[in-house]
C-alpha cells in the first residue's frame, strides 16, 4: 500500500469519525425529546409554490429558463405569442381616430344647429314686427270704414295680412323648436362620439395590457421547479407554462400533541435542525397554529386519546435571512423544530442558532 492510499484512507476514516459524532450528538438530542418548556416535531422543508400561467389563450413562443434554474423577482421566464394582439391593437387606434373625428363632426354639427336656432329667432322677431304693423293697419282701416274713409276690400286686405302675419310668426317659432330639437340630437351625438373615444381607448389599454402580460415575469425570487409546456404550445386561458418554488417563503410543517399546541402562540421563536446539515441551527417563528385536529384516533372519549390529538404547526423562517442564503435554500428537506411554549425560558446552549458563514 502506497503511502498517498494510506493518507487518503486516513482522511476517509477521519471524516467518517466526524460524521458519526455529530449524526449520535444529533440522535441524542432527538431521542432525549425537548428541553423543559419546549416542544418538538418531526418535518419537511417547504415553500409556496407559483404558478406561472398564461392570462389568455395562446401559443408558447420561447421559454427562457429551465428546471433548476435560479429566477429574481421581475425576471422574464416566458414569452407568449402576439401577433393577434398586435393587430387588435392597431385596431383599436384606427378605432380611436374615427372616434375622435366623429367627436369634432359632432361639435360642428351642435354649432350649426346652434346658428340655425340664432337665425329661426331672429326670423320670429321679424314677423313679430310685421304681425304688430298689420294688426295696427287693421286697427286704422276697422276705424274709417265705418266713417267711409277707406273701402271694405281694403278692410277685407288688412285683415288678410294680418291673420297671414299671425301664421308667419307661428311657422317662425315652430323654425326655432325644430333648431332647438335639432341641437338637442346633435348633442346627444357629441356625448355618442365621445364614449366611442373613451371606449376605443378603453379597448387600447386593455389589448397593451394583453400584450404586457404575454410576456411571463416571474412574481418572486425563486427556483424554476417545472417545466409543464414547451415553445410551440398552444394553451388555454390560465394555462400553467412554469411552476416556481418562492423562496423567500420557507417554512417547516410539524404537528404537536394537544398538550402541546394548545400552548403554542403565534409568533412563538422557533429552532430547525436539518437533517442534512445537523450542524446549523436556524431561527424561525410559529406563523400559523390550526385551530382543528388535523389527525385523530378512531375514538376521543376519553381524556387521554383526547391528548393523541395532533394540530398542525407552521415555523416560518425570516426573510430577509432566506435573503443572505437564498441559492442554498433547498426545499424537501426533512429535519426537527423545536418550538419555545415559554418565552422566559432561555435556548439551551444545543439549540442557540448556528448558521453558514
Amino acid at each position: 500500500m502506497t503511502q498517498t492510499t494510506q493518507t487518503w484512507l486516513v482522511r476517509i476514516a477521519i471524516a467518517a469519525v466526524l460524521a458519526g459524532a455529530a449524526y449520535l450528538l444529533w440522535q441524542t438530542l432527538r431521542s432525549d425529546g425537548p428541553p423543559e418548556g419546549f416542544a418538538t416535531g418531526n418535518g419537511r422543508i417547504e415553500a409556496t409554490e407559483i404558478d406561472v400561467a398564461t392570462k389568455i389563450a395562446g401559443r408558447v413562443e420561447t421559454i427562457e429558463v429551465g428546471e433548476g434554474n435560479f429566477v429574481t423577482k421581475g425576471q422574464v421566464l416566458a414569452v407568449m405569442e402576439t401577433d393577434v394582439l398586435e393587430a387588435q391593437f392597431r385596431e383599436a387606434e384606427a378605432e380611436l381616430q374615427r372616434a375622435t373625428v366623429g367627436v369634432e363632426t359632432a361639435q360642428s354639427q351642435v354649432s350649426q344647429r346652434e346658428a340655425e336656432k340664432t337665425a329661426a329667432e331672429a326670423s320670429v322677431a321679424q314677423r313679430e314686427a310685421e304681425l304688430d304693423a298689420a294688426q295696427k293697419r287693421l286697427a286704422r282701416s276697422e276705424e274709417l270704414v265705418p266713417k267711409g274713409a277707406t273701402s271694405v276690400q281694403v278692410l277685407d286686405d288688412r285683415r288678410a295680412a294680418a291673420e297671414g302675419a299671425k301664421a308667419a310668426v307661428a311657422a317662425a317659432k315652430a323654425q326655432v323648436s325644430a333648431a332647438e330639437a335639432a341641437i338637442g340630437l346633435a348633442k346627444s351625438q357629441v356625448i355618442s362620439a365621445r364614449a366611442a373615444v373613451a371606449a376605443a381607448k378603453a379597448t387600447i389599454q386593455r389589448i397593451k395590457a394583453d400584450i404586457d402580460d404575454s410576456t411571463l415575469r416571474s412574481p418572486r425570487d425563486g427556483r424554476v421547479q417545472y417545466r409543464v409546456a414547451e415553445p410551440g404550445e398552444v394553451l388555454a386561458a390560465g394555462g400553467t407554462v412554469l411552476n416556481i418554488v418562492a423562496l423567500t417563503d420557507i417554512y417547516m410543517t410539524l404537528f404537536l400533541p394537544t398538550v402541546d399546541a394548545g400552548r403554542v402562540k403565534l409568533g412563538a421563536e422557533a429552532r430547525i435542525i436539518l437533517d442534512a446539515a445537523p450542524q446549523y441551527v436556524i431561527p424561525a417563528k410559529v406563523s400559523f397554529v390550526a385551530d382543528v385536529a388535523q389527525f385523530t384516533p378512531k375514538t376521543v372519549e376519553t381524556a387521554e386519546e383526547r391528548l393523541k390529538l395532533m394540530f398542525r404547526i407552521k415555523a416560518r423562517i425570516d426573510p430577509a435571512l432566506l435573503e443572505k442564503h437564498i441559492r442554498d435554500v433547498k426545499t424537501g428537506l426533512p429535519g426537527v423544530a423545536y418550538v419555545r411554549l415559554d418565552p422566559d425560558i432561555p435556548w439551551p446552549d444545543d439549540l442557540q442558532v448556528r448558521l453558514p458563514e
